[in-house]
């Protein structure tokens, strides 16, 4: 018998990558597409039909109607938001009943987690994380504490688990003398409870592991980016999970032998948003140019992200931690009106020059460019590599060269169809 193919589609940077948009090109090669960590803190853009869709927690194959869509158990979910995106979805004529899995086993944020994290982060004061304050931080410290709540508890005896974690948190919110009202998300979140027992709740690992034994194709998702992940990212200012390669498999309980091809999503250069170091950050008129060329602003928390150029330091190291297999580059076009493009190839870092990533990037570092001419042409309406000048050209096998993997995909626009695959 045949068995089905796993591959992973993750972030290289701080995230923002442009991964919605890619799993919504590969997903016709794949029956299913599964979310295996990270919360409603992570929007995921998609423009397509003259229409622009941002995704917190559905899997970004939604759209594709045949396919089966999974939220695995490393995710966390927060119920009045899923109700919110998964309303405006079928309104815009996209169903999901039927086509939509929950594990049973992805964690619940509730409202007191929320309360929670804007505690936590005024206590930090000036050393604050630069949290989106969705509750992701405390409701994955509840689920390694084992006093978490999650999917599968609301099918029974929920109220009293409820009460019962509220309480707890409401303990630690008292302890720290921290004033809220939670009544009118505490009566939209239950009611995002009741609309989460109409879709099918199951045990995921079993489901995709049953699907993988018929021969069907799985494509995992990420949301952040490398950079961010709890272990490997510029910790501490880093999300709660694990959003590389090795996530994949404890967040959807697939096998690492199951795992094929990884794809990695970069920037044609960098940002990031919220608090932490980025040793290429532009503070000058380029960085701003950045900004405004590419739309820099959060999907979900319109935020300005902070940008710069491309850290090849940063992306040697997220490709070797994740196994990348294939590269795929975004954001190409937002390069096209420079007459210089900067990249970094190493840090000097205590009077030396380094190519691998330190321990600690916040103090002390300085990053080393090369640079290469700008190609000055808009590629928004190419459609093939062949029409590409030959300035990109050598942008992209200096790139290549430099993280020796090669770069497949190279988007030159935000529409599906703006996706040239060489």
């Amino acid at each position: 018998m045949k068995k089905g193919k796993v591959d992973v589609l993750l972030g290289l940077q701080w995230g923002d990558e442009g991964k919605g948009k890619v799993v919504d090109v590969l997903t016709p090669h794949y029956d299913v597409v599964a979310r295996f960590q990270g919360g409603p803190n992570a929007g995921h853009t998609l423009e397509f039909e003259g229409q622009k869709y941002v995704l917190r927690s559905i899997p970004s194959g939604i759209f594709q109607g045949d396919k089966i869509n999974i939220i695995g158990n490393g995710v966390v979910l927060a119920p009045d938001l899923f109700m919110d995106e998964a309303r405006a979805l079928e309104a815009s004529g996209h169903d999901l009943k039927g086509r939509l899995y929950i594990s049973k086993k992805a964690h619940l944020i509730m409202p007191t987690h929320r309360v929670l994290d804007a505690a936590y982060e005024a206590q930090k004061g000036k050393n604050r994380v630069g949290t989106t304050g969705k509750g992701i931080g405390p409701t994955y410290t509840d689920k390694v504490s084992r006093t978490g709540l999650r999917v599968g508890d609301i099918l029974e005896n929920f109220e009293a688990k409820y009460a019962a974690a509220k309480a707890r948190h409401e303990a630690i919110l008292r302890s720290l003398a921290f004033d809220y009202d939670i009544a009118d998300v505490e009566r939209r979140w239950m009611e995002g409870i009741d609309y989460l027992r109409q879709f099918t709740i199951v045990d995921s690992e079993h489901v995709i592991n049953g699907l993988l034994r018929e021969g069907k194709n799985v494509l995992c998702e990420g949301a952040q980016g490398t950079m961010l992940d709890v272990d490997f990212g510029s910790y501490p200012f880093v999300t709660s999970s694990n959003t590389i390669c090795a996530g994949a498999c404890s967040g959807l309980g697939i096998g690492p032998n199951r795992i094929g091809e990884v794809y990695g999503i970069m920037k044609a250069y960098c940002t990031r948003v919220g608090a932490g170091p980025f040793p290429t950050e532009l503070f000058d008129d380029t960085g701003r140019r950045i900004r405004d060329l590419g739309h820099e602003y959060g999907a979900v928390t319109g935020r300005e992200r902070r940008c710069g150029w491309i850290d090849l330091v940063a992306l040697r190291y997220s490709i070797m931690v994740n196994g990348v297999t294939q590269l795929i580059m975004m954001k190409s076009d937002v390069l096209d009106q420079f007459d210089t493009i900067k990249a970094c190839v190493a840090y000097r870092h205590n009077g030396q020059v380094i190519k691998d990533f330190p321990y600690n990037i916040e103090d002390d570092i300085e990053p080393v460019y090369e640079e290469l001419p700008g190609w000055r042409t808009d590629m928004t309406r190419f459609t093939s590599e062949a029409q590409f000048p030959q300035a990109f050209k050598d942008y992209i096998s200096f790139l290549e060269a430099q993280l020796e993997t090669p770069i497949t995909i190279i988007s030159i626009g935000p529409d599906r169809e703006q996706t040239i695959v060489r």
